[in-house]
């Protein structure tokens, strides 16, 4: 019996995960990402596949990051009929990250289109609508972590708390053959020990096989704590000279966190009582399905629910719906902490608050989180002179700080103590990090005297 891993997305990138299983019996995708690029690159790679979706038998979803789900509609479309399986907060998440990307892919085309027909160019298609992000979310079905569950003939599927947001798994799969059956890790994205609101990783036992990421394989994170001082001291600061705080924020996990550290320091009277603004309707339903997933808190946290101090609910707090609200705040002149999507400025709210505000040397740009190459907030996070919001330049006069211990990927350091509270291992597959991290990664485990492999994009590997 041959067993198979065919790498197709999500390797030597950070972006588009996803990876094909291949047993005699069976054929198992765990995630399927949204590959991110320039427009035509994004549509050539999420719409081609190396495979036939119709005859997936399983998917299995990770986390509900749009670059683990975030193809799922298109696969829907192209034919994908199996169940999706998953944590019960990762499918409530999935949902409205999935609706959230088709409304944005059908605003971005309508937009698009307009210029097109007025230049006599063909029209474009979303990849995927709100309407088709709807239909493919039927197909979830729920696993509670701990369950083993059989997926298809020769495959059981273990979910493990991966630590890296809300519902996130580590995923494990028990294949069944004649000799000896084999299981295989996937532990991507991995969190790390001791972040708010969730518990900490978990790492499984007897594995043959692990796929790993590496997005900071080759860095070191400061301690978790560090975010909070850095952020009061930003505040603080800006406050003193009567600006505002601008943090582009993932509206997903990112969002709750600073919120969580927010209403921490303002208990503490270690910021001044200014008003909290999350610009973001997606962040608010988000934050409303934290609320209802508990379960899948840690206890400090839960604790500080039960008594009736939820991190996510504290008296100058406001979440933002209307776009007339959102623009009324470029009027306001006081201080206040705006957190607006999306989280690497590519769109959404925060474009406006910038645009409005950037220029202003009072005001604090607050970067909590990953900015990607060829990005706006990459080029804010350098301190460019000029950039360009909406086809127009602006002279970036905002403080810039950058608190780089926000992060929920584990650094070179975690990801080694999580290999080696897996060990033995026959195989290590590094995947979900920039060609450099991986390497990095692949130079320090080696040392160990591991077999690991960096694969390429569709590139198939024999397991045994």
């Amino acid at each position: 019996m041959s067993i198979s891993i065919k790498f197709l997305g999500g390797t030597r990138t950070v972006t588009g995960s996803s990876h094909l299983i291949l047993t005699d019996k069976s054929e198992v995708l765990i995630d399927a990402g949204l590959f991110q690029g320039h427009r035509d690159e994004f549509y050539q790679v999420n719409t081609t596949f190396n495979f036939n979706p119709h005859t997936i038998d399983a998917l299995i979803l990770s986390h509900a990051h749009i670059d683990h789900c975030g193809n799922i509609p298109t696969l829907v479309k192209k034919g994908l009929r199996c169940k999706i399986y998953t944590t019960s907060a990762t499918r409530d998440l999935s949902k409205l990250m999935l609706m959230d990307s088709g409304k944005i892919q059908e605003e971005d085309t309508r937009y698009i289109n307009k210029i097109n027909k007025k230049l006599g160019l063909p029209l474009r298609k979303p990849l995927y609508t709100a309407k088709d992000a709807i239909k493919a979310a039927k197909r979830f079905r729920t696993i509670s972590y701990g369950q083993k569950f059989c997926i298809t003939k020769d495959m059981f599927v273990t979910l493990y708390d991966a630590g890296h947001i809300l519902g996130s798994a580590v995923i494990v799969l028990d294949i069944k053959q004649k000799e000896k059956d084999i299981r295989l890790g996937y532990a991507v994205d991995l969190g790390r020990k001791s972040l708010p609101i969730i518990e900490d990783p978990v790492a499984p036992k007897g594995l043959d096989y692990l796929i790993l990421e590496t997005t900071y394989g080759g860095r070191f994170h400061p301690p978790i704590e560090e975010a909070k001082g850095k952020l009061k001291e930003a505040i603080n600061r800006t406050v003193g000279r009567n600006g505002k705080i601008l943090i582009p924020a993932f509206s997903l996990e990112r969002t709750q966190e600073v919120l969580y550290f927010l209403n921490e320091l303002l208990k503490e009277k270690a910021i001044p009582t200014i008003p909290v603004y999350v610009d973001s309707p997606l962040a608010l339903n988000i934050t409303e399905v934290f609320k209802t997933h508990a379960s899948y808190m840690n206890a400090k946290t839960n604790l500080a629910i039960d008594g009736g101090h939820s991190p996510f609910e504290f008296l100058n707090l406001r979440f933002v719906r209307s776009q007339e609200e959102s623009k009324s705040l470029n009027n306001n002149k006081r201080p206040m902490i705006i957190l607006a999507g999306s989280g690497m400025c590519e769109s959404g709210r925060i474009l406006h608050h910038l645009k409005n505000n950037i220029e202003d040397s009072r005001n604090t740009v607050l970067v909590v989180g990953y900015m990607a190459q060829d990005t706006l907030g990459k080029r804010i996070v350098e301190k460019m002179r000029y950039v360009r919001i909406f086809g127009v330049e602006y002279e970036l006069n905002a403080e810039v700080v950058v608190i780089n211990a926000f992060s929920g990927h584990a650094d070179q350091n975690e990801l080694c103590d999580f290999v080696s509270a897996c060990l033995p291992l026959k195989r290590i597959f590094l995947v979900h990090g920039d060609l450099d991290q991986s390497q990095s990664l692949l130079n320090r485990l080696i040392t160990e005297n591991l077999n690991i492999c960096i694969p390429s994009k569709d590139e198939e590997i024999l397991l045994n």
